[in-house]
């Protein structure tokens, strides 16, 4: 099941960010819920925001004016659900990018095998990150 989230899903946006982020060895500095919600709500009006699940156990967030996906996160990854997600993205549109991290060398490869090519890194950020972008064949 996915669908457009509402205000309401936030809280739920919020702690599956901060769930990932503690899992993953390389960010030294997770975020709290209490963080990331405000950050959720003041992107959530100019945002594209699907979630999956009841109760919600992933999402993803679409910046259309910059054909950015900001986020995909899912507590069950390998379902499909990544896919389904990225399909929606790119549908009606020629060109999306985002940033993965390089230790996440499972999305990284999601990524790719999705038409996605590392377009560049960005190591100032902490930690590093990758911009990857796709266009569809045939796209000036």
């Amino acid at each position: 099941m996915i669908r457009r989230a509402t205000r309401d899903d936030i809280p739920a946006m919020a702690r599956i960010v901060c769930d990932w982020e503690r899992a993953q060895p390389y960010i030294a500095d997770p975020g709290h819920e209490a963080d990331i919600i405000p950050l959720i709500e003041q992107a959530f009006d100019a945002r594209e925001i699907y979630v999956t699940g009841a109760p919600v156990d992933g999402y993803m967030s679409l910046d259309p004016a910059q054909g950015k996906i900001g986020a995909i996160y899912l507590t069950r990854p390998g379902t499909g659900l990544g896919k389904t997600l990225i399909d929606m993205a790119k549908d009606g549109r020629d060109f999306l990018w985002l940033t993965v991290f390089p230790e996440n060398t499972r999305a990284f490869a999601f990524y790719r095998r999705e038409g996605f090519r590392l377009a560049s890194s960005i190591p100032a950020a902490a930690p590093a990150v990758m911009r990857m972008e796709w266009q569809r064949e045939g796209a000036a």
